[in-house]
């Protein structure tokens, strides 16, 4: 088994549908009834062919970096600007231990350039929780459409 393997094996994780990568929800807020949770989070491992696809959510995402190669996440705005953060260890290097993409944006995450091990370990918290409603996959030709400057990177992050 290699690396990504075991990491999936030990944390009990398994494939995100359509997203990509593999996950398993570490918590969940108490909700009211009928209501959706307060908040969720899960453990999330991006791998070379499991990387998040593009998505959209409605609810503010919070991403933090745990353990592995450095993550690439981008973000695009509804006002059309395109956010690149780099998720990880080395802060001299420019890396962040999280990221904030608001609600409404298009994010993506990938192994940053140059990953040696083939895997990133992060966490995702939604507050309120996780809702599949609010949950879009990015169509590759419509958002490369929509933002241009950015296609190099939607290409890369659909499939």
């Amino acid at each position: 088994m290699d690396e990504a393997e075991i990491i999936i094996a030990r944390l009990g994780l398994a494939p995100l549908p359509d997203e990509g990568g593999f996950f398993r929800r570490a918590w969940t807020a108490p909700a009211a009834p009928g209501a959706r949770p307060a908040g969720t989070s899960i453990l999330y491992l991006v791998t070379p062919a499991g990387f998040s696809a593009m998505h959209r959510l409605q609810t503010d995402e919070i991403w933090h970096f745990h353990a592995g190669d450095p993550l690439a996440l981008m973000w695009l705005t509804p006002a059309r600007a395109i956010e690149r953060v780099t998720l990880g260890a080395d802060i001299a290097a420019g890396h962040q231990p999280q990221a904030v993409v608001p609600g409404g944006a298009w994010q993506g995450a990938r192994l940053a350039d140059g990953a040696s091990r083939g895997w990133s370990l992060v966490g995702c918290t939604l507050a309120p929780g996780w809702d599949e409603k609010e949950f879009f996959l990015g169509d590759r030709v419509a958002l490369c459409r929509e933002f241009p400057a950015a296609a190099d990177e939607i290409v890369r992050l659909t499939r």
